[in-house]
């Protein structure tokens, strides 16, 4: 195939590689010898839902909702990350000028960095008519890097190639500090990093990708890294390197080293006969190849851990062009660190380590508009996810694999997230239940269960916005993306970070909100509202009417009452839209006491003491969930002399109520009870945002101005409701405080998996733990 038939085979850039290009600005580049990364910010067009009480319409007429609904613009700042092979940068320049034009002038300045940026300085100014600023290559790995591992979930990972999940994910923590940085290019630099601004390169080796590189093509006839790389995943490195058990017939135990331990590299060549002086020798090369990558990979794991040893640092991350996410290349490194640590250190990779150059280039830019502080969101729905090496999946294709342009893109977060302060421990909380790379019977049926679901979500959507001409040719797309996404995962699970439900289920609201579907439950949500708060009155009054035990047992029913009705649970979807189904119903499906996860008395005996200071809220859905289930058990909270924070979404999710509708809401249960009429206006009832947008709970990542309500109010009881926030994630969390889990299990299948039945209830009520805080 000639070259320019080989460059009309691949994606050229195009709108759907290079998106919302057309209003980019503050861009950089890192320009490698083979990979450029571009990095530019944009403003997204999305739609938000906006709920306004009858009293705040602009006509004032009080119309036939209790509160109007509609949606409006919302513009959004999105960054940008687009990989690409460098042979093909001046066609992508042509391409960014052609959609940018005069705006890049305005842009005035272009940061570059990585080997690249002097070779290509002045075509970069001539093709796009800007001043080049170079900006210096560690630092911007160091800016970038810091960068992702605050910022996005899973992007650090151990990769372990014998488990049932190679990847095994680390989760986000805004601790990060210190750790050492090896960075794997042409040679190898080993950086420490103890802060923001506080790093320095504290040793290194020449003995890096380019010797693999310049070695294998003396040694072989492999013309490029990857095909090097290919040639070493086939071959056995045991035909040229010498064992210990080649010298000693078996393991050197008095010293410590098994037989099978490589006691010299190419060890073998230099005793084994060749056939001729003008033939080549007995030697595959693919066995050559993979000797020449364990003794490389080996020698800078020795090298980083004794440096790592030396320093006092525990976690070492690894990045450059040579590990580019080859599974032998991560598993040798990680072999070796493993070895000579004696198993106390691991070897930690990234997720998107070939765009660290670029993000620090592009923060560096942008230091004007303080990018830094604000907190940054993968948009699952524009990223790419991890390749994968399995030999019969078409993404093992070089042609493929190698020529394909990636993304990562990042949405702005409207304000600072942090962990939930009520954790036991902040380090190793981890919100899933269940890791689905882990577990392949999960895994199947989840998968499953979602393709199966996406019809009634796309059917959802298109209700939503029937008045619109295009909202069918939309939602048709989502369910395209959606299914194309869910394919993917099952042929390579961990490609985009941990498989969960919770990752599903956001994955999903991404690609929704991507079709400019905001929130398809939002009318829906308004009517179960309107029908429930008409019977909230009569429904308190039944309450009152009855003794303290029975009335909080009723309380706890009523909460697990209202949590039935979900429209993202199948089974009862199917109920509500065939059924004559109302609150009655619902407490008559619940399971009868004792129920599968039972510690209601526990409770019972606990209200019966000292009140607590203050009760964290993290609610559920819209309705029956909200209205009659969560606001008469707040309504006995606060009775007894307890603060109340509701803690509701920022963004839609579902049938979740979010915060601006619970904000209006409020007022109209105020209307009709006089104790949360009183707490409301004395500040003992707060309504919060959590800063998340989805049907589960990550605690790791909270609204800022929550976790500082939390601590000022000394908070001592958190109740998370719901299955997707207490079953699904924080099944198993710790708090450093009081905690109630309450859900009605929806799902049959996970329902059996847990030892009960289709509507069997969990209460959970854990007692304090800071007694055991250090010794998990």
């Amino acid at each position: 195939m000639t070259e320019n038939s080989y460059a009309r085979s691949i994606n050229l850039p195009n709108e759907q590689i290079f998106r919302n290009l057309n209003n980019a600005r503050s861009l950089a580049v890192d320009i490698g010898g083979s990979l450029a990364k571009l990095a530019y910010c944009s403003r997204i067009h999305r739609r938000m839902s906006q709920v306004l009480d009858r009293n705040e319409t602009l006509d004032g007429s009080p119309g036939q909702h209790i509160y109007e609904v509609c949606e409006e613009d919302e513009y959004i700042d999105r960054l940008h990350f687009v990989k690409f092979e460098t042979k093909f940068i001046e066609s992508c320049l042509d391409f960014i000028q052609e959609k940018l034009g005069d705006s890049l002038k305005q842009n005035k300045t272009i940061h570059v960095t990585g080997g690249g940026a002097h070779k290509y300085r002045d075509l970069l100014a001539s093709k796009l008519g800007v001043v080049i600023e170079k900006e210096d290559e560690m630092s911007c790995l160091i800016e970038g890097c810091n960068f992702l591992l605050k910022n996005i979930p899973d992007e650090a990972f151990l990769y372990q190639r014998h488990a049932e999940s190679m990847y095994k994910f680390q989760g986000v923590s805004r601790d990060i500090f210190p750790y050492l940085l090896v960075n794997i290019g042409s040679g190898v630099s080993l950086i420490k990093v103890e802060s923001e601004d506080t790093y320095q390169r504290i040793g290194g080796t020449s003995t890096g990708g380019g010797t693999f590189w310049g070695l294998g093509s003396l040694l072989t006839k492999a013309k490029t890294f990857d095909e090097l790389l290919e040639l070493a995943e086939q071959g056995d490195h045991r035909e040229v390197d010498m064992l210990v058990k080649d010298i000693y017939g078996g393991a050197y135990s008095s010293i410590g080293l098994t037989g099978d331990i490589i006691a010299s590299s190419f060890g073998k060549a230099a005793r084994s006969p060749k056939k001729s002086v003008d033939t080549e020798t007995h030697f595959k090369e693919a066995d050559i190849a993979r000797s020449l990558l364990l003794s490389i990979s080996n020698d800078v794991g020795q090298i980083a851990y004794l440096q790592a040893k030396l320093h006092g640092l525990n976690k070492i991350y690894f990045g450059g062009y040579f590990i580019r996410g080859h599974p032998l290349t991560m598993h040798t490194i990680s072999y070796a660190i493993n070895y000579w640590s004696k198993g106390e250190i691991q070897a930690l990779f990234l997720r998107h380590e070939g765009y660290l150059g670029a993000i620090g280039a592009f923060l560096k830019g942008a230091k004007e508009e303080d990018t830094r502080g604000f907190t940054w969101g993968e948009n699952l729905a524009g990223s790419s996810g991890l390749g994968s090496y399995h030999k019969n999946h078409p993404w093992r294709d070089k042609r493929n694999r190698s020529s394909t342009f990636e993304m990562l893109e990042l949405n702005q977060l409207d304000r600072a997230l942090l962990p939930c302060p009520l954790l036991l421990d902040q380090q190793s909380y981890l919100p899933d239940t269940v890791e689905l790379t882990e577990d392949g019977a999960a895994r199947e049926y989840w998968l499953e269960c979602f393709m199966k679901g996406v019809d009634k979500t796309k059917e959802q959507a298109i209700k939503s916005q029937h008045n619109l001409p295009d909202a069918k040719e939309r939602a048709e797309k989502f369910k395209s993306k959606y299914v194309e996404r869910l394919t993917d995962l099952k042929e390579n699970p961990c490609a985009y970070g941990s498989l969960t439900v919770r990752s599903l289920l956001d994955t999903s609201s991404h690609y929704l909100q991507e079709f400019m579907f905001n929130d398809p439950y939002l009318q829906l949500k308004q009517m179960e509202n309107e029908q429930c708060l008409r019977s909230l009155a009569q429904y308190l009054q039944e309450l009152d009417r009855m003794d303290f035990d029975e009335r909080q047992l009723a309380l706890a029913k009523g909460v697990l009452a209202g949590n039935v009705f979900d429209w993202g649970a199948r089974e009862v979807t199917q109920i509500m839209e065939h059924q004559n189904f109302g609150f009655k119903e619902a407490t008559n499906k619940l399971q009868e006491r004792p129920w599968l996860f039972d510690d209601f008395d526990s409770w019972l005996d606990r209200v019966k003491g000292k009140p607590h200071k203050c009760a964290a809220i993290f609610v559920d859905n819209s309705g029956a969930d909200i209205i009659l289930g969560i606001f008469p058990f707040v309504r006995d909270l606060l009775s007894r002399g307890t603060k109340v924070i509701l803690c509701a979404n920022s963004r839609p999710a579902l049938n979740d109520v979010i915060y601006n509708e619970l904000s209006v809401l409020i007022k109209h249960v105020a209307e009709i009870d006089e104790q949360i009429d009183k707490s409301l206006s004395e500040n003992q009832l707060m309504v919060m945002e959590t800063g998340q947008g989805s049907p589960c709970l990550d605690l790791r990542l909270i609204d800022c101005q929550l976790v500082d309500l939390m601590n000022k109010e000394d908070t001592d009881l958190i109740i998370i409701e719901g299955m997707g926030r207490a079953i699904h994630t924080n099944f198993d969390a710790c708090f450093s405080c009081e905690a109630l889990k309450i859900a009605v299990i929806k799902n049959r299948w996970l329902a059996n998996r847990l030892g009960g039945d289709m509507f069997s209830v969990m209460f959970k009520y854990e007692t304090s733990r800071k007694v055991y805080a250090g010794t998990s």
